[in-house]
């Protein structure tokens, strides 16, 4: 392994650092280097972690930028960040891992698992699956605006309890009703992208294995996978090293503070750039990380398999364009597959290629302007068209 720390001086001295493992190209890497560097200067992003994936191996991670700003803590490989919609893979194992353990099933009424009845109004004799939940096309919503402002909780304050706020949004005569939760869509006929809906999905883990969330999945993911600094909440992960995050304000880059959310199985996680990818070869390797498995090989196809097909998929979706897994679809235009994540502070990606033959991961903890969004976007493509160069670096030598 060769590490590299680089240090270049720009008008707000710039600070990166370099984790490269094997053999790298030098003028390809340095041209990553200046354009990500460039692009963190004309944004004002404050701090970006990255990894590339070739053949289920690490090959390349960098840090670039700060932690924090203020501190002049530099992001590296191993900062902890919220990583947003990504948490639904781990949801997702979650939830097929309990379908190994017989615990529950992807085809079965939820209502069979709940302590309280989840009744969409507009098709009340349908029933909800866990597959639904996962492929969002359940026919339940977020309600917005109320799903972002009643949601997210910071300062300290403590999340509304799980179950209690999913009965009080699906149960009529709950605090948080409104016929506004459920979509006129018979269940699996339409695709309404649901965090509440990923929520309710892990509530329904948690109930049948009588096991938190967290204390599953780090059971049957962390522990296995020796993922030592990740977790679903603050109190969970060693917060000194935990990124602040950031977020663009006109011209200003602003600090705000951390938070948890009440549907922590939509978006709760926190980890590291080095111990996601972990979790991403074990998926993208059916299920298996160096000789530690997590889930059985024909779970993980099942959890990855594209469950849409031209006969039987929703109404709103074209498979050409998108497809879903449990808690896993395919992105940009069905090229890649994976997840990707947003949230206050954060922007993710998590993607492989069509054959997983090569993955990136990126973290960045500062949220831009929704006009700089493209941003990020291009980053992660010149990362991906890098993996793409050390792939066939690597098929060439042999």
């Amino acid at each position: 392994m060769k590490v590299k720390f680089t240090l270049t001086l720009f008008l707000t001295t710039l600070i990166f650092c370099t984790n490269i493992i094997g053999q790298s190209n030098i003028k390809t890497e340095t041209s990553i280097e200046r354009f990500i560097e460039n692009k963190m200067l004309e944004t004002g992003i404050v701090g970006i972690g990255a990894s590339i994936i070739v053949d289920k191996k690490v090959v390349w991670s960098n840090g670039y930028g700060f932690a924090d700003r203020e501190n002049r803590t530099l992001f590296t490989p191993s900062t902890i960040m919220n990583v947003a919609s990504i948490a639904k893979t781990f949801t997702g194992v979650c939830i097929m891992k309990a379908v190994e353990e017989g615990k529950v099933s992807l085809d079965e009424d939820i209502n069979n698992y709940l302590p309280f009845k989840v009744i969409n109004p507009n098709y009340p004799n349908d029933k909800i699956t866990l597959r639904h939940l996962a492929t969002h096309t359940s026919g339940l919503t977020d309600r917005n605006p109320f799903y972002g402002d009643s949601t997210y909780y910071y300062e300290g304050r403590k999340p509304e309890q799980l179950g209690k706020f999913l009965k009080d949004y699906f149960v009529q005569g709950g605090k948080h009703y409104s016929k506004d939760n459920f979509l006129n869509a018979k269940p699996g006929t339409y695709r309404d992208y649901c965090n509440i809906g990923a929520g309710l999905a892990g509530y329904i883990i948690e109930v049948r294995t009588g096991k938190t969330l967290n204390e599953y999945a780090k059971k049957h993911i962390f522990k296995p996978l020796k993922m030592q600094n990740s977790g679903w909440a603050l109190n969970e992960i060693d917060i000194t090293k935990h990124t602040k995050l950031y977020e663009k304000k006109g011209e200003s880059i602003v600090p705000i503070q951390l938070y948890e959310m009440t549907t922590y199985p939509d978006g709760g996680i926190r980890t590291s750039v080095d111990e996601l990818s972990k979790f991403f070869i074990a998926l993208i390797n059916e299920g298996e990380y160096k000789k530690t498995r997590i889930l059985k090989t024909e779970t993980v196809k099942e959890m990855l398999r594209f469950q849409h097909t031209e006969t039987n998929k929703p109404e709103n979706v074209n498979i050409k364009k998108l497809n879903q897994g449990i808690f896993w679809a395919t992105k940009l235009g069905a090229t890649r597959i994976g997840h990707n994540g947003s949230d206050s502070g954060v922007r993710t990606f998590m993607l492989s290629d069509l054959n997983k033959e090569f993955a990136v991961i990126v973290f960045f903890n500062t949220k831009l302007d929704e006009k700089d969004e493209g941003i990020y976007f291009d980053i992660y493509e010149e990362l991906y068209k890098y993996a793409k160069d050390l792939k066939t670096k690597q098929t060439t030598k042999r």
